[in-house]
């Protein structure tokens, strides 16, 4: 018998890095943030958020961001 062999699946990603994203669910509910990278395996995105007058990574599902407006 022959095996089967198929690529993984891959997820497809929405969002591109220096975008202007919404975190809509979580601890960072509500904050704006721009992307910074893209982890598509992870199906998670590192999103740059300002706290306190600083830019702090926050890494956080796709399902979890909406484009902003």
């Amino acid at each position: 018998m022959r095996r089967i062999e198929s690529d993984e699946p891959r997820i497809k990603v929405s969002f591109q890095r220096g975008e202007h994203v919404r975190i809509m669910t979580g601890p960072f509910a509500d904050f704006t943030g721009i992307v910074d990278e893209i982890f598509p395996d992870k199906g998670k995105a590192r999103v740059l958020v300002s706290f306190f007058n600083r830019e702090t990574p926050v890494e956080v599902d796709f399902i979890q961001l909406v484009r902003d407006a």
